[in-house]
């Protein structure tokens, strides 16, 4: 039996990495990534930064 848990991104075995869990809105299911590289790039790909802003009230 095998615990290897696949990168959402590249398909690696994220468990020999310094793996990343992202959690989207209220939902408990956990997202893995090998790394910040791989979430980088998956967030890149699919713009899902696009039309986005962080706004600092003064």
């Amino acid at each position: 039996m095998s615990d290897a848990l696949d990168c959402a991104y590249c398909g690696c075995d994220v468990t020999v990495h310094d793996p990343v869990y992202v959690r989207e809105g209220d939902t408990t299911q956990e997202t893995p990534f090998c790394n910040y590289g791989c979430l980088a790039a998956h967030v890149e790909e699919e713009g899902l930064a696009v039309g986005t802003t962080c706004s600092i009230g003064t």
